[in-house]
C-alpha cells in the first residue's frame, strides 16, 4: 500500500471528490489483486444442514428507535441484509481456510438488488446503496470472538454517530465493511471445520457459529478502560477489548486476552445528570 508524504497533514482523498473517487478505486484494484495473489484459500462451500456443535449464537434488533427520517433506511437495511445472508448461511470454514466478508457478498449494487440504507461514511451518517449491512458483519465478528478462529481483518468506524440505547455489548465491538477495501476476514488455523448460520425474524437478525467437533474451551469478552476523552473542541470515546478463555471441563480461567484498542469521535452530545 502506498503511504502518504509526511508533509501533506491528511488524506489526499479529503480534499476533492475526484481524489477520492480515485482513492476508492485503486484501493479496490488492490484489494482484488491480494485476494488473487496472497496464497490464501478462501471458502465458498455451504452446507444447508447445521453442524452438531453450537459455538456461539446472538441476535441483534433490526430497527431502533433513531427518528422518522431514518425508518424507510432502516426497513431498506432489512432488504439488504436478506441478500447478504444469501451470500453467506451455510458457509463453511474449513481448516485453512480463509473466510472474506466482502468476498462472499461481493459489490452492494442497485443492479444486484442492494436499496439506499444507512451507512457510516467519512465522518458522517448518510444514505447509500448497500447501507446497514455492517450489522451481519458486525454480528459475524462478535460471533467469531467467542470461537479459536483468528480475526485477520476487522476494522471498527472512526466515529460513534449515536448514543447507546440498551447497549448490551460493549462499545466498539463491530466490524465495518466497506467494499473491497475494508473488509472482515476470519481465518481457521484448527483442523475443525466451522459452520455461520445467518437468518431474519420479524424483529431481529439471527447469527449461529457452529463446529464439526465440541471445542474444549469457551470464550467470554468483556471490555476495560471504557472512557470518554475532550481533546480540544472534540469528544472522544475509547476502550479496550479482551476475552477470557475457560476451560469448559473445570470452569477455570485459562488466559485473558488482550483483542482490540479502540478509539472514536463521538458525533453527539452527552446527557448532564441521570
Amino acid at each position: 500500500m502506498l503511504l502518504r508524504p509526511t508533509w501533506i497533514p491528511r488524506p489526499l482523498s479529503t480534499y476533492h471528490p475526484l481524489l477520492h473517487w480515485l482513492a476508492v478505486r485503486f484501493r479496490r484494484l488492490e484489494r482484488w489483486i491480494e485476494w488473487h495473489l496472497d496464497g490464501s484459500r478462501y471458502c465458498h462451500q455451504t452446507r444447508l444442514e447445521p453442524l452438531p456443535h453450537r459455538v456461539k449464537k446472538h441476535q441483534s434488533v433490526l430497527i431502533r428507535k433513531l427518528g422518522p427520517a431514518a425508518d424507510a433506511l432502516q426497513h431498506n437495511k432489512v432488504d439488504n441484509l436478506r441478500i447478504v445472508i444469501r451470500a453467506i448461511d451455510g458457509i463453511l470454514i474449513r481448516p485453512g481456510e480463509t473466510f472474506s466478508f466482502c468476498r462472499l457478498v461481493g459489490r452492494p449494487t442497485a443492479r444486484r438488488g442492494f436499496k439506499v440504507g444507512m451507512e457510516l461514511s467519512r465522518g458522517v451518517a448518510r444514505p447509500g446503496i448497500g447501507g446497514g449491512i455492517c450489522q451481519a458483519s458486525n454480528l459475524i465478528f462478535w460471533l467469531a470472538l467467542h470461537s479459536p478462529l483468528e480475526v485477520v481483518e476487522r476494522h471498527h468506524h472512526s466515529f460513534d454517530p449515536f448514543p447507546d440505547s440498551h447497549r448490551v455489548l460493549p462499545f466498539a465491538s463491530g466490524a465495518t465493511v466497506m467494499y473491497n477495501y475494508k473488509d472482515l476476514r476470519l481465518r481457521n488455523n484448527t483442523p475443525h471445520t466451522f459452520q455461520l448460520r445467518l437468518w431474519l425474524d420479524e424483529k431481529c437478525l439471527n447469527g449461529d457459529l457452529r463446529c464439526s467437533q465440541a471445542l474444549a474451551r469457551s470464550y467470554s469478552v468483556y471490555e476495560q478502560g471504557h472512557r470518554f476523552v475532550e481533546r480540544g473542541d472534540r469528544l472522544y470515546r475509547s476502550n479496550h477489548l479482551w476475552r477470557k478463555v475457560i476451560c469448559k471441563r473445570t470452569g477455570e480461567i485459562i488466559a485473558r486476552e488482550p483483542l482490540f484498542a479502540n478509539f472514536a469521535e463521538v458525533k453527539y452530545r452527552l446527557r448532564s445528570g441521570p
